[in-house]
């Protein structure tokens, strides 16, 4: 619908002038349900998928994932909040959160003190939990479990609880 001037019958122009300084750092874009996206998802600000993404979805704040959400792909993102199915590998440069209704088959990487996981989130992948500290950006070495058992002097065998170890 256009809205014309009375004087000279064109159209007018009633769009507001948008600010580009700061555009879109603060803006949410919505992946509705039954939306499929095939291909890749940019944002300055925050995206929240309820529908289907086939391709990598990169936000530079946040990625809410809803619980119909699906994500066929990677995700990086400075914090992730995942309730709903990921196959791919989720990076969240701060806070990533696991909810108890997501399904997420691939790698995750997080700030060891920002990872969180929900009682009854299903996850089937690796973990890298990465140091808080920039300067020591090295991967954790793996760690072998070392469990051993011994006998009392009653003859009744007790457990002690298992040991780490590095591997190499």
């Amino acid at each position: 619908m256009a809205v014309f001037n009375k004087s000279d019958g064109k159209p007018r122009d009633r769009s507001l002038p948008l600010s580009r300084n700061g555009a879109g750092e603060g803006a949410i874009s919505i992946i509705g349900p039954g939306m499929r996206i095939d291909g890749n998802v940019d944002t300055d600000g925050t995206v929240r998928i309820e529908g289907m993404v086939t391709g990598t979805v990169r936000a530079a704040k946040a990625v809410v994932l809803g619980q119909s959400g699906e994500v066929s792909g990677d995700i990086f993102a400075h914090d992730a909040m995942i309730g709903g199915r990921v196959k791919g590998r989720v990076i969240a440069d701060n806070r990533l959160e696991l909810q108890a209704s997501c399904v997420v088959e691939g790698e995750i990487q997080a700030p060891a003190f920002h990872l969180h996981l929900e009682e009854g989130a299903t996850f089937n992948g690796q973990i890298q939990m990465k140091n808080e500290d920039a300067a020591q950006s090295a991967t954790a070495t793996p760690l072998r479990p070392e469990s051993k058992s011994s006998a009392d002097e009653s003859g009744d065998e007790q457990r002690l609880q298992p040991k780490f170890s590095t591997i190499g």
